[in-house]
């Protein structure tokens, strides 16, 4: 009896310590929901956020509906995620208020949540601790020098009698992220233009669409014109014909550079030029200096045809990364803020470089 009763005691003591362990060795859980899973842009944000849960010691999931238009597929997907009690939320809501009573409930609960790439919107106070994203504005502005760069002469040369233009492709005048590119690209060129020329503010005018001309731009300048575009709509054929219609006036107006701020815009300037091969074959379109936003196949193959100068890209994977890094850094009681996931400046000579040929999603 005695012995039995030892050998009981050694198998609950046995069982208590294995137990331990196993509690010890489990691993906290992130879920990531992002806006879609398929694209080549989320695969990189998906390994971003898989280096970070190997280098933080988490589990996560990484989920998202097959388009940006399925958002009842999305929040069913954050249902089932808050349903395995995540210490922690990565979500890039398709829809904020789809998403309203989650976010009350994670708030509640004391679970944070971290936005990552668009994030979430207009989310309520205090909803959502941190996002991880691409500073647009910044962004924006590095296309800029990137650009001035190429034509500070030729900006130099203009007179009242023979202005120059630049002109500033956006989707439109709501999205959050377009118009941070937009302005961010005027406010650093009207900077450069300033600051490194012999030119000033006084000779630079913001000119075209309203919401990207700021109470502070300069706009009864007449030897630089810096035009902002906004086509009718979204469509594809929309931003075809206000490219065409740029293209139209690069002579008379002497345009000498042309940002588009997004995939969309470059798409419709491609479109409208055979795709890019026109802006070198076509003798008024040759010096026009084009610099786009985001990659795709169709801009890669005009900036590598060199019909391009070249494009700046988000950086996917170090949106997936940070986006988990902050999570488990709330998870943790850390103090979170939001961090900008940086962008990079690709042309012909370094897209194919190992830092830069896996941001070229397609």
């Amino acid at each position: 009896m005695k012995k039995t009763l030892v050998l009981i005691l050694a198998l609950v003591v046995l069982g208590s310590v294995l137990f331990a362990q196993a509690a010890a060795e489990k691993k906290p859980y992130i879920a990531v929901v992002s806006k879609g899973e398929q694209h080549d842009f989320w695969q990189q944000v998906k390994l971003g956020a898989n280096a970070a849960a190997k280098d933080f010691n988490v589990d996560i999931t990484f989920e998202g509906p097959p388009s940006e238009s399925d958002v009842q597929i999305q929040v069913e997907m954050l249902n089932n995620a808050m349903a395995k009690n995540p210490v922690a939320i990565a979500l890039a809501a398709l829809n904020t208020s789809s998403v309203l009573d989650q976010l009350q409930e994670t708030r509640s609960k004391g679970i944070p949540v971290i936005g990552f790439d668009s994030g979430v919107p207009e989310a309520p106070e205090g909803s959502v601790w941190a996002t991880a994203q691409t500073n647009n504005y910044e962004a924006a502005g590095l296309a800029a020098e990137k650009m001035f760069a190429v034509i500070k002469d030729r900006i130099e040369k203009s007179s009242v009698a023979k202005p120059v233009t630049i002109v500033v492709m956006n989707q439109d005048a709501s999205g959050e992220s377009l118009l941070s590119r937009g302005k961010g690209f005027r406010d650093r060129m009207v900077q450069l233009i300033a600051n490194d020329s012999s030119l000033s503010r006084d000779d630079i005018a913001v000119i075209g669409n309203t919401a990207y001309i700021a109470a502070d731009s300069p706009t009864k300048g007449r030897r630089v014109f810096i035009e902002m575009i906004v086509p009718a709509s979204a469509a594809m054929t929309d931003a075809t014909n206000s490219a065409q219609a740029v293209l139209n006036k690069v002579t008379s107006h002497n345009v000498l550079g042309i940002f588009c701020s997004n995939e969309a815009t470059i798409k419709g300037l491609l479109a409208a030029t055979n795709d890019g091969a026109a802006l070198k074959s076509n003798a008024a379109l040759r010096d026009v200096v084009v610099v786009g936003f985001d990659a795709g196949e169709a801009q890669k193959n005009a900036v590598r045809q060199q019909y391009m100068l070249g494009a700046i890209t988000q950086d996917p994977y170090m949106i997936g990364y940070r986006a988990v890094e902050l999570a488990y850094k709330a998870y943790k009681g850390e103090k979170v803020a939001d961090i900008d996931t940086g962008a990079k400046f690709w042309n012909h000579a370094n897209m194919d470089d190992a830092d830069i040929k896996g941001l070229l999603y397609d």
